[in-house]
Protein backbone atom coordinates (compact mmCIF):
# COMPACT_ATOMS: atom_id res chain seq x y z
CA UNK A 1 0.00 0.00 0.00
CA UNK A 2 1.60 3.29 -0.89
CA UNK A 3 1.09 6.49 1.47
CA UNK A 4 -1.17 8.37 -1.07
CA UNK A 5 -3.68 5.46 -1.31
CA UNK A 6 -3.48 5.27 2.72
CA UNK A 7 -3.70 8.66 3.02
CA UNK A 8 -7.11 8.99 1.17
CA UNK A 9 -8.89 5.98 3.59
CA UNK A 10 -8.02 8.05 6.49
CA UNK A 11 -10.23 10.58 7.95
CA UNK A 12 -10.22 13.25 10.74
CA UNK A 13 -12.97 11.18 12.20
CA UNK A 14 -12.21 9.83 15.58
CA UNK A 15 -14.13 6.41 16.47
CA UNK A 16 -16.58 6.29 19.60
CA UNK A 17 -13.99 3.57 21.14
CA UNK A 18 -10.93 5.69 20.57
CA UNK A 19 -12.99 8.48 22.42
CA UNK A 20 -14.07 6.78 25.31
CA UNK A 21 -10.78 5.45 25.77
CA UNK A 22 -9.38 8.88 25.73
CA UNK A 23 -11.68 9.86 28.14
CA UNK A 24 -11.06 6.92 30.63
CA UNK A 25 -7.37 7.46 30.56
CA UNK A 26 -7.35 11.35 30.96
CA UNK A 27 -10.10 11.07 33.68
CA UNK A 28 -12.80 14.23 31.63
CA UNK A 29 -9.86 16.69 32.05
CA UNK A 30 -7.89 18.67 30.48
CA UNK A 31 -4.15 17.05 29.53
CA UNK A 32 -2.56 20.25 28.75
CA UNK A 33 0.58 20.73 31.47
CA UNK A 34 -1.08 22.37 34.13
CA UNK A 35 -4.56 23.11 33.48
CA UNK A 36 -6.24 19.64 34.70
CA UNK A 37 -9.90 21.67 33.76
CA UNK A 38 -13.01 19.71 33.81
CA UNK A 39 -14.12 19.14 30.55
CA UNK A 40 -17.45 17.41 31.37
CA UNK A 41 -19.43 20.60 32.97
CA UNK A 42 -19.46 24.40 32.95
CA UNK A 43 -16.91 25.97 34.90
CA UNK A 44 -19.45 29.14 35.42
CA UNK A 45 -22.80 27.13 35.26
CA UNK A 46 -22.08 24.26 36.72
CA UNK A 47 -23.94 22.26 34.41
CA UNK A 48 -23.12 18.97 32.38
CA UNK A 49 -21.54 19.60 29.37
CA UNK A 50 -18.71 18.41 27.08
CA UNK A 51 -16.31 20.88 26.60
CA UNK A 52 -13.65 19.05 25.56
CA UNK A 53 -11.70 18.75 21.84
CA UNK A 54 -9.10 16.46 20.95
CA UNK A 55 -5.81 17.34 19.69
CA UNK A 56 -3.31 15.36 17.60
CA UNK A 57 -0.17 14.98 18.67
CA UNK A 58 1.46 13.62 15.74
CA UNK A 59 -0.39 16.12 13.39
CA UNK A 60 -3.05 14.56 11.06
CA UNK A 61 -2.23 16.49 7.87
CA UNK A 62 1.14 15.63 5.76
CA UNK A 63 2.29 19.00 6.57
CA UNK A 64 1.50 19.96 10.00
CA UNK A 65 3.64 21.84 12.33
CA UNK A 66 4.59 18.27 14.20
CA UNK A 67 4.73 16.16 11.34
CA UNK A 68 3.49 12.13 11.06
CA UNK A 69 6.68 11.10 12.37
CA UNK A 70 6.00 7.05 13.27
CA UNK A 71 2.92 7.29 11.42
CA UNK A 72 4.57 9.46 7.95
CA UNK A 73 4.13 5.75 6.56
CA UNK A 74 0.87 4.49 7.94
CA UNK A 75 -1.61 7.12 8.99
CA UNK A 76 -4.05 4.22 10.15
CA UNK A 77 -3.30 5.06 13.92
CA UNK A 78 -3.14 9.11 13.81
CA UNK A 79 -6.53 9.30 15.11
CA UNK A 80 -5.89 6.07 17.75
CA UNK A 81 -6.14 7.48 21.57
CA UNK A 82 -2.25 7.03 21.95
CA UNK A 83 -1.86 9.61 19.38
CA UNK A 84 -4.39 12.06 21.06
CA UNK A 85 -4.86 14.32 23.49
CA UNK A 86 -8.24 15.24 25.44
CA UNK A 87 -7.82 19.20 25.81
CA UNK A 88 -10.26 22.34 26.36
CA UNK A 89 -10.98 24.87 24.01
CA UNK A 90 -8.07 26.96 25.06
CA UNK A 91 -5.55 24.95 25.24
CA UNK A 92 -6.38 23.05 21.88
CA UNK A 93 -5.75 26.73 20.42
CA UNK A 94 -2.31 27.26 22.13
CA UNK A 95 -1.38 24.07 20.75
CA UNK A 96 -2.75 25.10 17.30
CA UNK A 97 -1.35 28.52 17.36
CA UNK A 98 2.84 26.96 17.40
CA UNK A 99 2.44 26.58 13.52
CA UNK A 100 6.26 25.42 13.30
CA UNK A 101 6.17 22.90 16.47
CA UNK A 102 8.75 24.23 18.03
CA UNK A 103 7.14 25.19 21.79
CA UNK A 104 5.12 22.07 22.02
CA UNK A 105 6.78 19.00 20.25
CA UNK A 106 5.39 16.31 19.99
CA UNK A 107 7.85 14.62 22.57
CA UNK A 108 6.75 17.06 24.69
CA UNK A 109 3.04 16.78 24.11
CA UNK A 110 3.69 12.96 24.74
CA UNK A 111 5.33 13.37 27.88
CA UNK A 112 2.76 15.28 28.95
CA UNK A 113 -0.17 13.05 27.86
CA UNK A 114 1.73 10.08 29.88
CA UNK A 115 2.36 11.84 33.22
CA UNK A 116 -1.43 12.65 33.17
CA UNK A 117 -2.97 9.37 32.47
CA UNK A 118 -0.37 8.01 34.83
CA UNK A 119 -1.31 10.27 37.57
CA UNK A 120 -5.19 9.73 36.81
CA UNK A 121 -4.41 5.93 37.35
CA UNK A 122 -2.73 6.07 40.23
CA UNK A 123 -5.41 8.49 42.22
CA UNK A 124 -8.13 5.69 40.36
CA UNK A 125 -6.21 2.88 42.37
CA UNK A 126 -6.47 4.78 45.92
CA UNK A 127 -9.06 2.48 47.95
CA UNK A 128 -12.45 4.34 48.43
CA UNK A 129 -11.32 3.91 52.37
CA UNK A 130 -8.69 6.30 51.73
CA UNK A 131 -11.12 9.45 51.32
CA UNK A 132 -9.92 12.72 53.47
CA UNK A 133 -10.99 15.56 54.29
CA UNK A 134 -8.83 18.93 53.64
CA UNK A 135 -8.74 21.40 56.34
CA UNK A 136 -7.22 25.11 55.19
CA UNK A 137 -6.64 27.38 57.99
CA UNK A 138 -4.88 30.52 57.12
CA UNK A 139 -4.27 34.04 59.35
CA UNK A 140 -2.51 36.76 58.96
CA UNK A 141 1.07 36.57 60.23
CA UNK A 142 2.75 40.23 61.12
CA UNK A 143 2.77 41.47 58.00
CA UNK A 144 2.46 38.90 55.50
CA UNK A 145 -1.26 37.32 54.67
CA UNK A 146 -1.29 33.92 54.33
CA UNK A 147 -2.23 32.34 51.50
CA UNK A 148 -3.60 29.20 51.11
CA UNK A 149 -3.83 27.25 47.66
CA UNK A 150 -5.91 24.21 47.39
CA UNK A 151 -4.56 22.49 44.08
CA UNK A 152 -1.22 21.95 46.40
CA UNK A 153 -2.96 21.07 49.32
CA UNK A 154 -4.57 18.56 46.90
CA UNK A 155 -1.19 17.29 44.94
CA UNK A 156 0.44 16.76 48.66
CA UNK A 157 -2.07 13.83 49.42
CA UNK A 158 -1.39 11.79 46.57
CA UNK A 159 -1.18 8.56 46.86
CA UNK A 160 -1.84 7.99 49.99
CA UNK A 161 -5.16 10.01 50.37
CA UNK A 162 -7.58 11.56 47.79
CA UNK A 163 -9.85 14.60 48.74
CA UNK A 164 -13.59 13.58 50.30
CA UNK A 165 -14.83 16.64 48.61
CA UNK A 166 -13.97 18.63 45.37
CA UNK A 167 -13.84 21.61 47.83
CA UNK A 168 -11.65 22.13 50.97
CA UNK A 169 -13.20 22.98 54.23
CA UNK A 170 -11.68 26.86 55.08
CA UNK A 171 -11.54 27.96 58.23
CA UNK A 172 -10.02 31.62 57.64
CA UNK A 173 -11.35 34.52 57.48
CA UNK A 174 -10.74 37.75 55.76
CA UNK A 175 -9.87 40.92 57.60
CA UNK A 176 -6.82 43.49 57.99
CA UNK A 177 -5.98 43.89 61.90
CA UNK A 178 -2.54 42.13 61.95
CA UNK A 179 -0.55 39.95 65.61
CA UNK A 180 0.54 43.33 67.20
CA UNK A 181 -3.00 44.14 68.48
CA UNK A 182 -4.80 42.48 71.59
CA UNK A 183 -8.00 42.30 69.71
CA UNK A 184 -6.56 40.36 66.80
CA UNK A 185 -5.78 36.94 68.94
CA UNK A 186 -9.43 37.24 70.70
CA UNK A 187 -10.89 37.78 66.99
CA UNK A 188 -9.07 34.91 65.27
CA UNK A 189 -9.38 32.76 68.24
CA UNK A 190 -13.19 33.10 68.73
CA UNK A 191 -13.62 33.11 64.51
CA UNK A 192 -11.42 29.33 64.82
CA UNK A 193 -13.84 28.13 67.28
CA UNK A 194 -16.98 29.22 66.04
CA UNK A 195 -16.22 28.16 62.25
CA UNK A 196 -14.78 24.81 62.94
CA UNK A 197 -18.03 24.41 65.06
CA UNK A 198 -20.00 24.92 62.34
CA UNK A 199 -17.84 23.61 59.51
CA UNK A 200 -15.68 20.88 60.93
CA UNK A 201 -18.04 19.11 64.13
CA UNK A 202 -20.63 18.11 61.83
CA UNK A 203 -17.93 16.21 59.81
CA UNK A 204 -16.84 14.77 62.82
CA UNK A 205 -19.97 13.60 64.24
CA UNK A 206 -20.29 11.81 60.09
CA UNK A 207 -17.64 9.65 61.00
CA UNK A 208 -17.76 8.67 57.17
CA UNK A 209 -14.76 8.95 56.42
CA UNK A 210 -13.36 10.21 59.29
CA UNK A 211 -9.95 11.38 58.54
CA UNK A 212 -8.78 15.08 57.88
CA UNK A 213 -5.86 16.55 55.81
CA UNK A 214 -4.31 19.66 57.89
CA UNK A 215 -3.13 22.66 55.98
CA UNK A 216 -2.02 25.80 58.08
CA UNK A 217 -0.07 28.88 57.94
CA UNK A 218 -0.76 31.16 61.06
CA UNK A 219 0.92 32.56 64.13
CA UNK A 220 2.00 29.90 66.35
CA UNK A 221 -0.35 30.25 69.07
CA UNK A 222 -3.26 29.81 66.52
CA UNK A 223 -2.07 26.72 65.28
CA UNK A 224 -1.48 25.16 68.87
CA UNK A 225 -5.10 26.20 69.39
CA UNK A 226 -6.32 24.45 65.94
CA UNK A 227 -4.28 21.36 67.35
CA UNK A 228 -6.63 21.53 70.73
CA UNK A 229 -9.99 21.66 69.16
CA UNK A 230 -8.84 18.70 66.55
CA UNK A 231 -7.38 16.46 69.63
CA UNK A 232 -5.60 13.81 69.10
CA UNK A 233 -8.68 11.50 69.06
CA UNK A 234 -9.40 12.58 65.38
CA UNK A 235 -7.34 10.58 62.64
CA UNK A 236 -5.51 13.19 60.83
CA UNK A 237 -2.61 13.97 58.98
CA UNK A 238 -0.89 17.39 59.34
CA UNK A 239 1.34 18.68 56.70
CA UNK A 240 4.38 20.86 56.47
CA UNK A 241 5.22 23.60 53.62
CA UNK A 242 8.84 23.28 52.92
CA UNK A 243 11.02 25.79 51.22
CA UNK A 244 14.09 23.37 49.72
CA UNK A 245 14.97 22.53 47.34
CA UNK A 246 11.52 23.36 46.20
CA UNK A 247 8.17 24.69 47.79
CA UNK A 248 6.02 21.79 48.40
CA UNK A 249 3.35 20.34 50.79
CA UNK A 250 4.91 17.06 50.37
CA UNK A 251 6.76 15.14 53.77
CA UNK A 252 10.20 14.45 52.68
CA UNK A 253 12.97 11.87 53.51
CA UNK A 254 14.09 11.86 56.89
CA UNK A 255 17.24 12.33 58.07
CA UNK A 256 19.17 9.53 59.38
CA UNK A 257 19.92 10.41 63.39
CA UNK A 258 17.46 12.77 64.67
CA UNK A 259 16.36 13.34 68.36
CA UNK A 260 14.72 16.01 70.61
CA UNK A 261 16.37 17.27 73.46
CA UNK A 262 14.40 17.73 77.09
CA UNK A 263 16.16 20.57 79.30
CA UNK A 264 15.18 21.06 82.81
CA UNK A 265 15.44 23.36 85.78
CA UNK A 266 17.40 23.01 88.65
CA UNK A 267 14.00 22.92 90.45
CA UNK A 268 10.57 23.51 90.27
CA UNK A 269 9.61 25.71 93.25
CA UNK A 270 8.60 28.67 90.62
CA UNK A 271 6.02 29.51 88.17
CA UNK A 272 6.97 26.65 85.33
CA UNK A 273 7.39 28.08 81.59
CA UNK A 274 7.83 25.60 78.55
CA UNK A 275 10.37 26.98 75.96
CA UNK A 276 10.28 25.29 73.10
CA UNK A 277 13.53 26.25 70.77
CA UNK A 278 13.11 24.27 67.23
CA UNK A 279 13.03 26.80 64.35
CA UNK A 280 14.86 29.80 65.89
CA UNK A 281 16.81 29.20 69.64
CA UNK A 282 14.77 31.04 72.10
CA UNK A 283 17.51 33.37 75.05
CA UNK A 284 16.29 32.38 78.37
CA UNK A 285 16.38 35.94 79.14
CA UNK A 286 13.48 36.99 76.52
CA UNK A 287 11.51 35.07 79.06
CA UNK A 288 12.90 36.74 82.22
CA UNK A 289 12.09 40.16 80.17
CA UNK A 290 8.30 39.53 80.31
CA UNK A 291 7.77 37.41 83.89
CA UNK A 292 10.76 38.35 85.83
CA UNK A 293 13.41 36.03 87.46
CA UNK A 294 11.17 33.92 89.31
CA UNK A 295 10.70 31.46 86.83
CA UNK A 296 11.30 27.48 86.12
CA UNK A 297 12.34 27.16 82.33
CA UNK A 298 11.73 23.72 80.86
CA UNK A 299 13.25 23.65 77.26
CA UNK A 300 12.13 21.32 74.28
CA UNK A 301 14.59 22.08 71.87
CA UNK A 302 16.98 19.90 69.18
CA UNK A 303 21.02 20.48 68.48
CA UNK A 304 20.68 22.97 65.80
CA UNK A 305 17.10 25.04 65.66
CA UNK A 306 16.60 26.75 62.24
CA UNK A 307 12.79 26.64 60.33
CA UNK A 308 13.88 23.98 57.86
CA UNK A 309 14.43 20.95 60.00
CA UNK A 310 10.94 19.56 60.29
CA UNK A 311 11.73 16.81 56.71
CA UNK A 312 9.53 14.15 57.75
CA UNK A 313 6.24 12.80 58.95
CA UNK A 314 8.92 10.57 61.25
CA UNK A 315 10.37 12.92 62.69
CA UNK A 316 6.92 14.74 63.33
CA UNK A 317 5.45 11.77 65.11
CA UNK A 318 8.81 11.88 67.05
CA UNK A 319 8.13 15.22 68.03
CA UNK A 320 4.60 14.49 68.78
CA UNK A 321 5.73 11.76 71.76
CA UNK A 322 8.68 14.20 73.02
CA UNK A 323 6.00 17.05 73.50
CA UNK A 324 3.51 14.47 75.66
CA UNK A 325 6.07 13.16 77.75
CA UNK A 326 7.57 17.17 78.47
CA UNK A 327 4.00 17.94 78.70
CA UNK A 328 3.09 15.39 81.94
CA UNK A 329 6.73 15.73 83.49
CA UNK A 330 6.12 19.33 84.11
CA UNK A 331 1.98 18.83 84.82
CA UNK A 332 3.90 16.58 87.86
CA UNK A 333 6.77 18.46 88.76
CA UNK A 334 4.36 21.88 89.45
CA UNK A 335 1.00 20.50 90.45
CA UNK A 336 0.22 22.96 91.89
CA UNK A 337 0.71 26.03 89.12
CA UNK A 338 -2.05 28.03 88.16
CA UNK A 339 -0.80 27.89 84.26
CA UNK A 340 2.21 26.73 82.06
CA UNK A 341 3.43 29.73 80.50
CA UNK A 342 4.36 28.79 76.41
CA UNK A 343 7.21 30.34 74.72
CA UNK A 344 6.95 28.47 71.20
CA UNK A 345 9.09 28.98 67.90
CA UNK A 346 8.64 25.82 66.07
CA UNK A 347 7.33 24.81 62.58
CA UNK A 348 3.59 24.64 61.43
CA UNK A 349 3.02 21.05 61.78
CA UNK A 350 4.39 21.06 64.98
CA UNK A 351 2.46 23.76 66.53
CA UNK A 352 -0.81 21.86 65.48
CA UNK A 353 0.38 18.74 66.66
CA UNK A 354 1.42 19.99 69.96
CA UNK A 355 -2.31 21.32 70.38
CA UNK A 356 -3.47 17.61 69.83
CA UNK A 357 -1.32 16.10 72.70
CA UNK A 358 -3.05 18.45 75.17
CA UNK A 359 -5.13 16.30 77.49
CA UNK A 360 -7.80 19.06 79.31
CA UNK A 361 -8.91 16.84 81.60
CA UNK A 362 -5.00 16.63 83.14
CA UNK A 363 -2.96 19.34 81.85
CA UNK A 364 -2.92 22.79 83.82
CA UNK A 365 -3.90 25.89 81.53
CA UNK A 366 -2.12 26.98 78.83
CA UNK A 367 -0.74 30.48 78.68
CA UNK A 368 0.47 31.04 74.75
CA UNK A 369 2.98 33.76 73.86
CA UNK A 370 3.71 35.25 70.79
CA UNK A 371 7.28 36.60 69.34
CA UNK A 372 6.46 40.45 68.15
CA UNK A 373 9.04 42.98 66.81
CA UNK A 374 6.77 45.66 66.56
CA UNK A 375 6.48 45.24 70.42
CA UNK A 376 9.76 44.50 71.07
CA UNK A 377 9.70 40.59 72.28
CA UNK A 378 7.43 38.15 73.33
CA UNK A 379 3.13 39.06 74.00
CA UNK A 380 0.73 37.32 75.57
CA UNK A 381 -1.67 35.62 73.14
CA UNK A 382 -3.81 32.79 73.47
CA UNK A 383 -4.81 31.01 76.87
CA UNK A 384 -5.99 27.86 76.96
CA UNK A 385 -7.83 25.88 79.93
CA UNK A 386 -10.75 24.43 81.58
CA UNK A 387 -12.96 27.52 80.68
CA UNK A 388 -12.17 26.72 76.92
CA UNK A 389 -12.76 23.09 76.94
Amino acid sequence: MTVSSSVKKVTRSISREAERVLWARAGGRCEFDGCNRLLYKSPITQEKVNISEKAHIYSFSMSGPRGRGPFSKDAAGLNDADNLMLVCHDCHKKIDQDKRGERYPADLLLKWKNEHEKRILIVGDIAPSKKSHVLLYGANIGNEVSKLQPAAANDALFPDWYPAEERPTVLSMSWEEKDKADAYWQTEAHNLRTNFSRQVRPLIDQADPLHFSIFALAPIPLLILLGTLLTDKIPAQIYQLHREPIQTWRWLSAPSTFFFRTKRPKSSFHRPVLVISLSDSIDYGRVTAVLGNSVSIWELTIDNPHNDFLRSKDQLSLFRKTARSVIAEIGAAHRKAADLSIFPAMPVACSVEFGRVRMPKVDIPWTLFDQNNERGGFIPALKIGAQDE
